[in-house]
């Protein structure tokens, strides 16, 4: 399969997303802003969702109408600790899809990916797993999450972001073409720390006022 990366460009997530990377933006607003992103994110990511029809009663006539194939339920799986942004605001629109979360650091030095936490739904197997991280960067973390992840034979994979760094992805689709990327934004280049220019700095300090 060949590696698919989708910009979704809608005004809003762009205008958002520039009110996000605004240095002077706060703690508040910036968590809420990536709430909001997140939902409008979550329409276009989960645009593919299978539908079936159920006959049901309106006030004025029966009808076949379409809803959500229920044994299609979503598993959304965060990238502790940033993550948790994009997850809340997803959980708004599917508030019941099962929930996973993949705790991992980077060594600021040799930027290397260390997992120190997974924790998955028991019934993940066979299901469609949407993978959250604000930020695609270096891609090491994004590439340990999904390695382990297919671990427990999904479904489907797809990876969502809120930036992504040119190196990123060239890194994540070396590992994973298999995987698409749906993110709001490509950015220019990552400096010598592993940071994405221009970027946002950093999304879970900004997300939970930690700097």
């Amino acid at each position: 399969m060949a590696a698919e990366v989708t910009v979704i460009n809608h005004p809003l997530i762009q205008h958002k997303l520039t009110l996000m990377r605004r240095v002077e933006t706060s703690t508040a607003k910036f968590r809420a802003l990536l709430k909001e992103i997140s939902m409008l994110l979550a329409y276009e990511v989960t645009r593919d969702l299978p539908l079936k029809t159920e006959r049901i009663q309106t006030p004025m006539s029966l009808m076949d109408a379409p809803i959500l194939a229920p044994e299609k339920k979503m598993v959304l799986v965060s990238i502790m600790r940033a993550g948790q942004g994009i997850l809340d605001g997803m959980l708004e629109l599917m508030p019941s899809a099962r929930v996973g979360h993949i705790g991992l650091y980077r060594d600021p030095r040799t930027l290397v990916v260390i997992e120190y936490y997974f924790k998955v739904p028991q019934d993940i197997e066979e299901r469609d797993i949407l993978v959250v991280d604000p930020m695609l960067a270096t891609g090491n973390s994004a590439v340990a999450a999904v390695h382990r992840l297919k671990e427990t034979n999904p479904n489907s994979i797809k990876f969502v972001c809120l930036l992504a760094a040119p190196e990123g992805i060239r890194h994540f689709h070396s590992q994973h073409p298999d995987v698409p990327i749906y993110t709001a934004a490509i950015d220019n280049k990552l400096d010598e720390h592993g940071y994405i220019l221009p970027g946002l700095g950093d999304a879970g300090d900004r997300l939970f006022g930690t700097k």
